[in-house]
């Protein structure tokens, strides 16, 4: 593979900066293998649900993570939590811009000048930080003072910060949102189960590394970090019986390929999907636009092969919505 392989021109206009309202009104681009796709709604996704399908969901919640602190000499620090090292969400992994010359053992206060996290070292990744929260309620200073990490290609304020989390999600351990899920309402979760389609969970830790971009000229010798997932034997359960398994997102479909891969319902995954993978779990996926370059392209590629251009190409022509506030396509696994 070549890094021309997952390159395509995104305008910048076409980039959502807001989520639209309500969140089912987001369009949909529906794969339908060699024939034209097809313009569709969110809120019409149940018309192009099975009897017998299983819809998977990533429920973990996003960390309001971005937090702005100074040093004891007065300088900013901004501190971004990436994932919790403990059960008492005490210690973290975390990036600290700058954090060139930050020291073992240094302070952090916030704005009123109180004392609020020390830096106990360096990270398991070689441009983060293990850093330590003083205060022992930990989560109400994050809940109190961060602020949500929208991804950078996103300028405007977002006014409400729970368009940002899934209207499912539950512990609040993740770096980003699993964004697909961002387009469903408790109505439309209703309707799908009206018609005898459960819906069931996984979690995985959305990271920062999930959406970095692939620099080297073979995307395949990209290095890609592991997240932690937890598949629960239910799900699996359910997964393992059904006709079709539905995943929502990007994140859904690594969790559910890693127990696949692995044979582990939990762990940490640093599973990498590109051209030649075999999907054990997943038969359709319910998906954002992604950037070009990026990790989440190269698994659309494995996922459908080359018409992933063609759909593309076609969501720029007719002006879809791109990226983490934007629409959704619905696609089905190429068998070949």
């Amino acid at each position: 593979m070549q890094l021309s392989d997952i390159d395509y021109h995104l305008p910048a206009e076409l980039i959502a900066q807001v989520p639209i309202e309500p969140r089912d009104s987001a369009r949909l681009l529906v794969d339908q293998g060699s024939d034209a796709p097809r313009d569709a709604i969110v809120r019409d996704l149940p018309q192009f649900l099975r009897d017998g399908d299983v819809l998977v969901v990533n429920d973990t919640k996003v960390v309001p993570a971005r937090l702005h602190l100074s040093r004891s000499s007065g300088g900013a620090v901004e501190v971004l939590l990436l994932e919790p090292l403990d059960d008492s969400h005490q210690t973290w992994e975390a990036l600290l811009r700058p954090g060139r010359k930050m020291k073992p053992g240094e302070v952090l206060h916030s704005a009123d000048g109180s004392e609020f996290v020390v830096v106990r070292g360096r990270g398991v990744k070689g441009d983060t930080f293990r850093i330590e929260f003083v205060h022992p309620n930990p989560n109400a200073l994050i809940d109190r003072y961060g602020e949500m990490p929208l991804p950078p290609y996103i300028s405007q304020r977002l006014d409400d910060s729970n368009r940002y989390q899934t209207v499912y999600a539950r512990a609040a351990k993740s770096a980003a949102a699993p964004t697909a899920g961002l387009h469903f309402t408790p109505e439309l979760l209703g309707k799908i189960r009206e018609m005898g389609i459960p819906t069931v969970s996984v979690e995985l830790v959305v990271g920062l590394d999930t959406f970095a971009p692939v620099t080297v000229d073979d995307p395949r010798q990209h290095v890609i970090h592991s997240e932690s997932y937890h598949v629960p034997s239910e799900t699996l359960a359910m997964v393992q019986s059904a006709r079709r398994v539905v995943a929502v997102g990007t994140t859904a479909t690594r969790a559910l390929e890693s127990v696949g891969a692995t044979g582990q319902a939990s762990g940490r995954t640093n599973l990498f999907i590109t051209r030649g993978f075999s999907f054990q779990h997943v038969d359709v996926l319910l998906t954002n636009f992604h950037m070009p370059r990026t990790t989440l392209l190269l698994m659309i590629d494995a996922f459908v092969g080359e018409r992933w251009r063609r759909l593309y190409e076609h969501a720029v022509e007719q002006h879809y919505r791109f990226l983490s506030f934007g629409d959704a396509m619905l696609l089905k696994r190429s068998r070949s």
